[in-house]
């Protein structure tokens, strides 16, 4: 699939999307982690659109994370918190979302977002935007991945706790809205993740399961491992939490890269492509080259006169490979000389009697 103009599948470089959604705090650092995530080289941005006044009925209802205190000693401490006190920090109005899509169209990144409602999946439309997600949360949630696969725009979809029956339903719901550009995120759950819960071996799975489909791996782990081995399992898309400062006091920030780390995890994956190449066995010019400096080729291993057989007691094989190569002895032993040889001269084809 295209994914605006970038393409996306077995044939494309990986698509590099980095999740912006749950570590700003408003419009300025938006923009700077857009600026971030270009720098680096990503492909996408993502971010989280919602209202919280609609999405949490209790103000007080707590939720409970994991913050970075030191980044030098690793210290950190748990925080509890409420949910809509976090999710307000991160709320834009509609004005501001404009500005935010703005900057990350003028720095040359696609623009994605987390939608939970009809008239976020109507704000997303009106961005002008090229993909839509859909949290794990909702994979059951058949009207809001209908109308998502109503506005043409591509469906990513996270896999969290689902089941495969319900990833199939979801697809179905957008194959049937006549949507057929569709990503499966596999996407551990916790924030950061348990290394139990991120069945890497999944990825294969939904590639079989799925063979239609745009696969792809969302990480909640820190670092970069999981998503190098996740590409190397063959995901189409990965998706990165980053951050302008781990030590903020918020989820996520934790288990996020830092601008510093950005540039660093993407041309890991692009040296990882390099490396996997292709699925067909094929030699470049250096290995070309090699390959005859370090095979060797049929000399001789004593002197010979014209009419002498060749046997493999008369046969040498040294280095290079320029002469008459080693699978070719069936072709030459038996036969005689037509011309005097010397103790380790090469021997040639056109040294050989073939009458």
């Amino acid at each position: 699939m295209l994914i605006g103009k970038r393409e996306v599948g077995d044939e494309a470089p990986c698509f590099i999307t980095f999740e912006a959604g749950p570590t700003h705090n408003g419009v300025e650092s938006a923009k700077a982690l857009i600026d971030a995530a270009a720098d680096a080289g990503a492909d996408a941005i993502k971010f989280q659109i919602f209202d919280p006044d609609r999405l949490v009925s209790d103000r007080q209802l707590p939720f409970g994370y994991t913050r970075l205190v030191d980044k030098r000693s690793g210290q950190t401490e748990e925080v509890a918190e409420p949910l809509y006190d976090i999710l307000l920090r991160r709320y834009l109005k509609k004005n501001e979302w404009v500005e935010v899509k703005a900057h990350a169209d003028a720095r040359g990144l696609e623009f994605f977002a987390t939608v939970g409602f009809p008239e976020d999946i109507a704000l997303v439309t009106e961005l002008g935007c090229q993909s839509i997600k859909i949290a794990s949360a909702d994979v059951d949630h058949a009207p809001l991945i209908r109308d998502a696969a109503f506005t043409g725009m591509s469906i990513q979809l996270d896999t969290g706790n689902a089941t495969l029956g319900e990833l199939e339903n979801a697809v179905d719901i957008c194959h049937a809205a006549g949507n057929r550009d569709v990503v499966i995120h596999q996407c551990p759950s916790g924030y950061p993740a348990r290394l139990e819960s991120i069945q890497l071996n999944m990825i294969p799975t939904l590639r079989r399961v799925f063979p239609e489909c745009v696969i792809a791996y969302s990480d909640h782990t820190p670092d970069h491992d999981m998503d190098i081995a996740a590409v190397a399992l063959g995901a189409h898309l990965v998706e990165k939490t980053i951050t302008l400062d781990k030590t903020q006091r918020s989820p996520e920030h934790i288990m996020s890269l830092e601008p510093a780390e950005m540039g660093d995890f993407v041309r890991r994956i692009r040296d990882l492509e390099i490396a996997l190449g292709g699925t067909r066995r094929s030699l470049d010019k250096d290995q070309r080259l090699s390959r005859k400096t370090m095979r060797r080729s049929v000399h001789i291993a004593e002197d010979l006169v014209p009419g002498d057989k060749l046997s493999e007691s008369v046969l040498d094989y040294r280095r290079p490979g320029d002469g008459i190569p080693m699978d070719s002895l069936p072709q030459i032993l038996g036969r005689t000389v037509r011309v005097s040889k010397t103790e380790g001269e090469r021997l040639d084809w056109s040294d050989i009697d073939w009458s």
